[in-house]
């Protein structure tokens, strides 16, 4: 019988301390701060939902992003909310604070509520926002995604941050209500909301040592993953607008000539409003493709360049001309900066970014040698073994090497 006790306080004692573990671990995975965000502002956000139709569970996640769950310094001293800047209609207070650029005019109100309301309003009344309300309120992703092809963030990775808010707090929850909720309400949907990230995180810890394993593969895989759905473009069917302007998303092989037909434009100006050869009659591959002439500046300050991009594919996702890009960041054509650079699309630059810069390559002819490869390159020849990892003098007929000033 004492060894019966003795086995079920072990059992107990176990139970609990695994218990212990898992709440500790699952309260960091659900982040007390954000947590306690969603509480303080989702009354407010279910209210301008209510009235205007922008979904909660949107921006209350925009909220979070855009604040850092209320901790980051913009917010702090502006009770901006949603990272909106003075613009030129603005007339209220004005706060400055580094963000694309040093020093920029952001607006600053008296309490979260008016940030909150502003932020509806202007979701309401910008024209490039308007294909959002079409929308279910409930299809957060294409929220998300709306948002971002409209502009309304440079950082590339808005529209899958957004999502994963909404998906990890459940916070799809607070687009239920028509009417303001009452406090037992809110107390309801709090509590299904932490249960439901807790479970979700419970399941997390389940696999945890599998998890620890192979944590080092994991992370490389979610950037590769994150990579991708960045590169991944998601347009709206039909004629939507980017830099207030009307556009649309062609298929690879779609002929120029029955575009301009459908949508009753010279060829000429299709081809010169999209920066394409005079002599396009097929698209080489899917883009946009603006049905009107492009401005020349973009909607936000700067474009965050990804792997991949050339200046003509920024030039159409901002809705700029490609010669107003090349002039304001003092680029010529064929000059490329490096991914990860800033390019302006409002001002200009006072200094050339960062250039990818291509490695030449030499195929060797009969009769070269690394002496007369380094005089033609102007290079030493140790330059060329090093780069080509070649131990020797000899060289084949067809060989490649890369020449590296």
């Amino acid at each position: 019988m004492r060894l019966k006790n003795k086995y079920t306080l072990f059992l107990l004692t176990s139970f609990l301390v695994l218990r212990m573990n898992n709440t500790i671990v699952a309260q960091e995975l659900q982040s007390p701060a954000i947590l306690e965000y969603i509480q303080s502002y989702a009354p407010i956000a279910i209210d301008e939902m209510i009235r205007t139709g922008v979904p909660a569970s949107i921006k209350i996640a925009q909220g979070i992003l855009e604040t850092n769950a209320g901790r980051g310094e913009l917010v702090i001293r502006s009770n901006n909310h949603f990272g909106i800047k003075c613009k030129s209609s603005w007339t209220g207070e004005k706060v400055f604070h580094d963000d694309d650029a040093e020093g920029e005019c952001f607006r600053k109100y008296e309490t979260a509520v008016e940030s909150y309301a502003d932020h509806s309003n202007y979701l309401k009344t910008q024209p490039r926002y308007s294909f959002l309300f079409n929308y279910d309120k409930n299809d957060y992703s294409s929220w998300a995604w709306g948002l971002k092809k409209a502009g309304y963030a440079t950082n590339p990775i808005y529209a899958q941050t957004l999502i994963k808010y909404v998906e990890r707090y459940n916070l799809n929850q607070l687009n239920k209500f028509e009417v303001s909720p009452n406090q037992a309400e809110l107390n309801t949907l709090y509590s299904l909301i932490k249960e439901t990230t807790t479970s979700s995180s419970l399941a997390f810890i389940a696999s945890k040592n599998e998890v620890e394993e192979k944590e080092e593969d994991q992370h490389s895989n979610e950037i590769q993953l994150e990579k991708k759905a960045v590169e991944k473009e998601s347009y709206p069917g039909g004629i939507f607008k980017v830099n207030g302007l009307k556009v649309i998303h062609v298929k690879k092989s779609t002929s120029a000539l029955a575009l301009a037909k459908k949508y009753k434009l010279q060829v000429s100006s299709l081809l010169h409003w999209n920066d394409l050869p005079n002599n396009t009659t097929m698209l080489k591959a899917d883009q946009l493709i603006f049905i009107q002439k492009k401005r020349k500046t973009g909607a936000s300050q700067y474009h965050l360049i990804k792997e991949n991009e050339d200046i003509r594919d920024i030039s159409q996702k901002e809705g700029v001309q490609l010669s107003s890009l090349l002039k304001l960041n003092k680029l010529k054509p064929g000059m490329m900066p490096k991914s990860g650079e800033k390019i302006s699309l409002k001002a200009q630059r006072k200094y050339v970014p960062q250039l990818i810069v291509k490695t030449p390559v030499h195929i060797v002819k009969k009769g070269e040698s690394l002496y007369t490869i380094s005089k033609k390159y102007n290079v030493s020849i140790d330059s060329i073994k090093d780069a080509n990892a070649i131990r020797n003098d000899d060289l084949q007929v067809g060989q490649k090497l890369k020449i590296l000033k």
